[in-house]
């Protein structure tokens, strides 16, 4: 469960209270025994997250920016894509609904005891609620997840789940954006990276953040590169700064 000093002190600040100090704060989470660091900068309502441990080239892209720009950080304590949770491991992307969850708890160990697979879930749910009380921003900001590929994974995979793309001839197709929102992919598609819109939920909710986002009318963008492209998505983090309000 969430430590009550640190859920009221970030709580405070998810509410836009005055903050003239900008110096960074520290502190930390968990939800559903993942461990989530947490990094404050200024009073901005802007969010981030980095969620799979291999994935460092986004943690360091993350790291770079919350130093520059206002809003709350959070960095998952763990080394691998996978999180272990109770007698198994988890996608920590996976987890953000309940059939979700039940797909990924099942994942790595199929057979459960009668009754168990019932109080696991009930459990990731009682501290989902908190958990997303204290990530979501409040109206109007921006939740920004950060990811990075090595698998081939790219933009035209995306295709088929986008309502609109922006897909440009001189950017590399592993490189790219998801937003949730209609009016931040107009601003992005007339710039120079990738971008996709997916703004319908899906028939089949994998649990991922993103969909979760889209349920809550939250603006929800994924900055996608090609692990070891730091400055890449440096960068990209800084246009979505600087283009959206």
């Amino acid at each position: 469960m969430l430590n009550s000093f640190i859920y009221l002190s970030i709580i405070s600040i998810a509410l836009g209270n005055n903050i003239k100090d900008e110096r960074l704060i520290n502190s930390h989470i968990t939800f559903a025994g993942i461990k989530f660091n947490v990094i404050s900068n200024g009073n901005s309502s802007n969010r981030y997250i980095w969620l799979h441990g291999d994935e460092k080239t986004a943690k360091m892209a993350l790291e770079h920016h919350i130093k520059r720009y206002s809003g709350l950080a959070f960095f998952i304590d763990n080394e691998s894509r996978e999180v272990p949770y109770k007698s198994t491991i988890i996608d920590p992307n996976r987890i953000f609904s309940r059939n979700g969850s039940y797909h990924a708890l099942r994942k790595f160990k199929p057979g459960w005891a009668p009754g168990t697979l019932k109080k696991a879930l009930d459990e990731i749910d009682d501290e989902r609620e908190d958990f997303l009380n204290i990530l979501m921003p409040a109206k109007g900001g921006l939740l920004i997840s950060l990811h990075n590929n090595f698998r081939g994974y790219n933009v035209y995979k995306e295709k088929n789940k986008s309502q609109k793309t922006s897909i440009k001839a001189n950017e590399n197709p592993r490189d790219f954006m998801i937003c949730t929102n209609a009016k931040d992919f107009e601003k992005l598609a007339s710039g120079p990276y990738n971008v996709v819109l997916q703004n319908v939920l899906p028939e089949n909710d994998d649990g991922s953040l993103s969909w979760e986002a889209l349920r809550r009318n939250i603006r929800y963008l994924n900055i996608e590169t090609r692990l070891g492209y730091l400055s890449k998505q440096k960068k990209m983090l800084k246009y979505i700064e600087e283009t959206l309000d």
